[in-house]
C-alpha cells in the first residue's frame, strides 16, 4: 500500500536529485530518507530509481508516480482538512504565492480580513511571476496563487478554479518635467522615440507586443523585475515605462507622473486553486478575502487615477 508519506519523499527526490538533498529539504536524516524510498519500492513491486554511482534517476514508473503524486497529496490535503473542520477544528492551513504586486497590495489586505475572522487559520506566502506560480500550484507546492494574465491566454487555466478578482489597467510612467506629464493621456505611439525601462519577464513580452501593434519597436535601456526600480529610473528622467496600475499603487512615485494609455490595455488578475483544495474551508475563506480586497482596490481606481493625473504620486 502505497502512503503519502512516502510519496512526498519520492517528489522530494525527483527534484533534488540525491537522497542527502531530499533529506535537507524534507528536514530529516539519509538514511530515513533511503529506508522510506525502499519500502515505497516494496510497496510498488518495482524500482522506481536508478542509481548510478552519484547520479540518480527516475524509472519509466518512477516517472509515473511522480507525475500523479502532486495529484494525489493535493486530494489527501484536500480530505484532512475538510475532516478537521467537520470534526470542529478551527484551524487551518494556506500556502499562498503571489506577484510581488498583488503582495504588497491585495495580499495584505485579506489576510489582516482573514485573521480577525479565523484566527486560528495560518497563512504562509512565498512571492513568485506567472508562469512560475501556476506551475507550483499545480506540482502541489501551494494551495493558492495569485497570478495575471493578459489577453489571449484563456485555455492556460482549464484545469484549475480561477476566481476573477480585478481587471488591472495599465498606465504610463513619466519623468515629472517630460513634455506630456501633464496629458489626460497618450497614445503608447507618442512614446514611440523613448528610451524605456521594462518590468517583469511577462509584462516586458506585453510591452513589446503593444509597442509592435502601435507600429514601432521599443528601445529597452533597462529591464528590471523591482517596479520600485522601475519608478526609481524614470523618476530619474532616463525613460519611461508603461506599468499596471496596481504596481504603481505598490510604490511612492518620486520624480515621476501617471498618464492613462490609449487604447487601453488591462490584464486579468484571478485567484487560482486545484478543484479539491477550493472545498477545503480554509482555502475557500482565503479566496474569500481576497475577492473582498480586490473588491476595495478596484473602488479605489478612479481617485488612483485621477491622482496620476494632477501630479505625483
Amino acid at each position: 500500500m502505497i502512503e503519502a508519506r512516502h510519496l512526498r519523499v519520492l517528489r522530494a527526490v525527483a527534484a533534488t536529485g540525491s537522497f542527502s538533498a531530499a533529506a535537507r529539504e524534507l528536514g530529516c536524516t539519509q538514511p530515513a530518507v533511503s529506508q522510506q524510498m525502499k519500502a515505497l519500492e516494496a510497496s510498488a513491486g518495482t524500482p522506481l530509481l536508478i542509481r548510478t554511482g552519484r547520479e540518480m534517476r527516475l524509472t519509466q514508473a518512477g516517472e509515473a508516480l511522480v507525475r500523479h503524486a502532486a495529484g494525489i497529496l493535493a486530494g489527501l490535503t484536500a480530505a484532512e482538512e475538510e475532516v478537521a473542520a467537520i470534526a470542529g477544528l478551527r484551524a487551518g492551513r494556506v500556502r499562498l504565492v503571489s506577484f510581488p504586486s498583488g503582495s504588497s497590495t491585495l495580499v495584505p489586505t485579506a489576510l489582516a480580513a482573514l485573521r480577525a475572522a479565523h484566527p486560528g487559520t495560518r497563512v504562509s506566502l512565498v512571492e513568485a511571476e506567472p508562469p512560475r506560480s501556476v506551475e507550483m500550484l499545480r506540482e502541489g507546492d501551494c494551495d493558492i496563487a495569485l497570478a495575471f494574465r493578459y489577453a489571449g491566454g484563456g485555455a492556460e487555466w482549464d484545469d484549475l478554479v480561477v476566481r476573477p478578482l480585478l481587471t488591472d489597467r495599465l498606465v504610463g510612467l513619466v519623468p515629472e518635467g517630460h513634455r506630456l506629464a501633464g496629458a489626460d493621456a497618450v497614445a503608447i505611439g507618442d512614446l514611440a522615440g523613448e528610451p524605456w525601462i521594462a518590468g517583469c519577464p511577462r509584462c516586458r513580452r506585453q510591452l513589446v507586443e503593444v509597442c509592435e501593434d502601435a507600429g514601432f519597436t521599443p528601445r529597452i535601456d533597462f529591464a528590471t523585475d523591482d517596479y520600485p526600480a522601475v519608478v526609481g529610473l524614470v523618476g530619474a528622467g532616463l525613460g519611461v515605462a508603461v506599468l499596471p496600475e496596481l504596481a504603481v499603487e505598490s510604490v511612492r512615485p518620486r520624480g515621476a507622473r501617471t498618464v492613462a494609455v490609449e487604447p487601453p490595455v488591462e490584464r486579468e488578475i484571478v485567484a487560482l486553486t486545484l478543484p479539491d483544495l477550493a472545498q477545503v474551508p480554509a482555502v475557500a475563506a482565503t479566496l474569500d478575502r481576497l475577492a473582498e480586497a480586490a473588491t476595495r482596490a478596484q473602488d479605489l481606481g478612479p481617485a488612483g487615477a485621477a491622482r496620476g493625473r494632477a501630479g505625483p504620486c
